[in-house]
C-alpha cells in the first residue's frame, strides 16, 4: 500500500460567470495533476467552477443549470484522481457555497461553508445559507476534512472536522490580496494548527476581478505549523504536496517560494489587476493622458508591464500652463518605455469653450471653473480616442486625490479603470522608485519635482492641499482605520488640518461614486469596501 497521499494544489485564474470555460480549466489541470504529477487528489479553489465573487449573478435562474451541467462534464472527463472543487449548490430552495469531492464519475461528498463573511468587500449572507456539518472523506485511506476560506479564520469548523476524525484539513479559498495579507493568513493557519494539531492545505486563486486581485500564494503547513509548501504570488500553476501516512503529517515540498517584498507585491498586484480587467473585458489596448507628472508616469509603466508597449497609447495635451519640463519628461518616458506618444494642444479648444461662455460669465473673475474646463477638454479628447480606436481609457488619479476631491468630474476622472485608485501619493513615489530599480524608465526629474496639476500659473498641489507627508497619514487613519478627529489629533497632527481633511473626504463622496473602479490593495479601498452616504449630516460634528 502506498505510504503517501500526493496532493496537487491548482492555483488558477478563473473568470467569473464563465462556467464552461472554468470547467475546462479544471479538467485540464486535473489531468495534468494526474498524468504529470502522479497526484492522488487535486484541489481547486472556492467557487472555482463559477469564479468568485459572482455577486448578483447568483440570482440568475439559469446559473444552477449551467453549474450542474459543468459538474457532470467534469465527472465524465476526469477519472482515477480525486477532485476537490468549489461550486454553489442548491438544496430545498437554499443556496450554499460548497465544496464537492468527485471521484470516478461520482460526487462522493459535499461540504457547505459554515462562516459566511459579510464585511468589507464580502456579501455572502446576501446569497448563501450557512452550513453546519463537518465533511470528512477517506481519500486513499487518509481522512481528509474540508473547509472553505472564512471557515479557517474561526475555531469551530476545523474543530468539527477534527472531531469527525480528520487527519488532514484542506481549505479552499478565494482570498483577495491586500498588503501584509500573507502574514495574516500564516498567523491564522498556525492558530488553527496549535488548537487542533492537524496539518492544513490552503489553496488560493489568482487573478483580477473588478476591484479585487487574488494573489495565490497557496500554502501547506504541517501539524507543527511549519511551512511545507508556499506557491508563488500572482502566478498560475499546479503545485505538488505530499502527506506521509507514516508520519501522519505533510512533508516539505520543493515548491517553497519566498514572500515578495512590500513594493514588489503591490506592483505585481497592480499589473495583474490592470491586465485582467482589460483582457477579461475584451479590450486589446489602452489609452491614457501623459502629463509629465508622477501619477501618469507610474500608470503608464504599469500598463506597459501588464499589456506590452505595443498595446499602450499615451497622449500629451499641453496648454499655456504646461511647463517645457513636463513636455520633455513625458517624451523621455514614452521613448524609454517604447510607447507611442501623440501630442494634442488644447489652447484652441479652451478658447472655443470660454468664448462660448463669455456672455454668461461676464464680470466674473477666472477661478477653478477655467481649471476644470482644461481637465474636461482632455477628458473629451481621450474618450474620443477611446471610442474611435476601441482602447480602454485608464485614469491616472491616486487615492490621496480621490479622498479629498482633488480631481475633476468628467475630466481627469473620466475613464474605464483607475489603477492607482487605492494607492496614496506617498506610495506612488515609492512604487516609481521601485520600478526604476528594475529598469530605469521614469525620468528622475518626474520623481523629484514638486507635484502639480498645471492648471494655473506656477501651481503646485500644496497650494490646495497639506503636504502629502502630512495628508496621507491623516487619510490612512480616517479612511482605513476609522480614527476619530480627536484620535488623529492625539497622534500629533494639527487639529485645524485634520478637521479640514475630514471635511474634504466627507464632502467628496459624490465624486467617488462616479469614479471608475480601481484595484484594492489596502485594508479599506473606495468602492464596495467603503460605503458612505453622499447626503449626510455627519459634517455637523466635525
Amino acid at each position: 500500500m502506498k505510504d503517501s497521499l500526493n496532493i496537487a494544489l491548482a492555483q488558477l485564474n478563473f473568470l467569473v460567470g464563465d462556467i464552461e470555460g472554468n470547467a475546462q480549466l479544471i479538467i485540464d489541470a486535473a489531468l495534468q495533476a494526474r498524468d504529470e504529477k502522479s497526484a492522488d487528489v487535486v484541489v481547486f479553489t472556492e467557487l472555482s467552477i463559477t469564479g468568485y465573487p459572482l455577486e448578483d449573478l447568483l440570482f440568475r435562474s439559469s446559473l444552477m443549470k449551467r453549474v450542474q451541467s459543468a459538474v457532470i462534464k467534469i465527472q465524465n472527463e476526469i477519472k482515477d484522481i480525486y477532485v476537490v472543487l468549489g461550486a454553489p449548490t442548491q438544496e430545498n430552495e437554499q443556496l450554499f457555497n460548497s465544496a464537492l469531492i468527485i471521484y470516478n464519475s461520482q460526487v462522493i461528498a459535499t461540504y457547505h461553508k459554515h462562516q459566511l463573511p459579510n464585511y468589507e468587500v464580502f456579501d455572502e449572507k446576501r446569497y448563501f445559507s450557512q452550513g453546519n456539518n463537518a465533511c470528512v472523506a477517506s481519500i486513499k485511506n487518509v481522512k481528509v476534512g474540508i473547509t472553505i476560506c472564512e471557515d479557517i479564520w474561526f475555531s469551530e469548523p476545523i474543530k468539527k472536522s477534527r472531531g469527525a476524525g480528520a487527519e488532514l484539513v484542506i481549505n479552499l479559498n478565494a482570498s483577495p490580496y491586500q498588503l501584509n495579507k500573507t502574514q495574516q493568513r500564516l498567523e491564522v493557519l498556525r492558530q488553527r494548527i496549535s488548537e487542533q494539531k492537524i496539518p492544513i492545505v490552503y489553496v488560493n486563486q489568482i487573478g483580477g476581478q473588478d476591484e479585487l486581485v487574488f494573489d495565490g500564494e497557496s500554502l501547506c503547513l504541517n501539524k507543527e505549523g511549519k511551512l511545507c509548501l508556499q506557491a508563488p504570488a500572482f502566478e498560475t500553476g499546479v503545485f505538488s504536496a505530499e502527506y506521509s501516512k507514516a508520519k501522519n503529517d505533510l512533508i516539505e515540498s520543493e515548491s517553497m517560494h519566498a514572500q515578495l517584498p512590500k513594493h514588489a507585491s503591490i506592483y505585481q498586484a497592480l499589473v495583474l489587476g490592470v491586465k485582467d480587467y482589460v483582457e477579461k473585458n475584451h479590450f486589446e489596448s489602452v489609452v491614457l493622458g501623459l502629463s509629465g507628472g508622477i501619477d501618469s508616469a507610474l500608470t503608464l509603466t504599469i500598463a506597459v508591464d501588464a499589456l506590452g508597449a505595443e498595446n499602450v497609447h499615451a497622449v500629451m495635451m499641453p496648454f499655456r500652463y504646461t511647463s517645457d519640463i513636463s513636455v520633455e519628461d513625458a517624451k523621455l518616458l514614452a521613448k524609454s518605455i517604447n510607447v507611442k506618444l501623440d501630442e494634442i494642444p488644447i489652447e484652441q479648444s479652451f478658447s472655443a469653450i470660454t468664448n462660448s461662455l463669455e456672455p454668461l460669465f461676464a464680470g466674473m473673475a477666472a477661478d477653478v471653473t477655467e481649471e476644470n474646463i482644461q481637465s474636461r477638454i482632455r477628458g473629451v479628447l481621450l474618450m474620443a480616442i477611446s471610442n474611435k480606436t476601441g482602447s480602454m481609457l485608464l485614469t491616472t488619479g491616486n487615492k490621496s486625490e480621490m479622498s479629498v476631491g482633488y480631481a475633476t468630474l468628467y475630466g481627469d476622472m473620466a475613464g474605464g479603470f483607475a489603477p492607482l485608485k487605492d494607492v496614496s501619493k506617498t506610495l506612488v513615489y515609492e512604487l516609481s522608485k521601485y520600478r526604476n530599480s528594475i529598469a530605469k524608465v521614469i525620468p528622475e526629474r518626474i520623481i523629484t519635482r514638486a507635484p502639480s496639476a498645471e492648471l494655473a500659473p506656477d501651481q503646485i498641489d500644496e497650494d490646495s492641499l497639506p503636504p502629502y507627508e502630512i495628508l496621507d497619514p491623516i487619510l490612512e487613519k480616517f479612511v482605513e482605520l476609522d480614527f476619530t478627529l480627536e484620535e488623529i489629533v492625539a497622534d500629533g497632527f494639527d487639529e485645524r488640518i485634520v478637521r479640514r481633511v475630514i471635511q474634504m473626504v466627507l464632502r467628496n463622496e459624490y465624486k467617488r461614486r462616479q469614479s471608475p473602479p480601481g484595484i484594492k490593495i489596502t485594508s479599506r479601498a473606495y468602492g464596495k469596501d467603503r460605503r458612505y452616504p453622499i447626503t449626510s449630516g455627519f459634517l455637523r460634528n466635525v
